[in-house]
């Protein structure tokens, strides 16, 4: 994967001794930045609040799913590890 992002002038400066300090190159240091920030982004838009009744809708939802006999199948399977 490669990907380019336009910088101001200064900008690559403070990224490159931003990376030096932690011993990365300057796209180990952008990945791992861009990957933490996108961690920290994903779990809020996981979160969200209910009013009481579109709560017990949304519960009702989820009471209608019934599991499938392939999924049972693959609970009831040892994991590899458990053989």
């Amino acid at each position: 994967m490669s990907i380019s992002i336009p910088a101001a002038a200064r900008r690559p400066d403070l990224i490159d001794r931003a990376a030096e300090t932690v011993g990365k190159t300057r796209s180990e240091f952008m990945l791992q930045t861009a990957c933490k920030e996108a961690e920290a982004v994903l779990p809020d838009r996981r979160c969200f609040t209910l009013e009481d009744a579109q709560f017990q809708a949304f519960l009702a939802r989820l009471d209608e799913a019934r599991p499938s006999d392939r999924l049972v199948e693959l609970l009831n399977t040892k994991a590899p590890w458990e053989t």
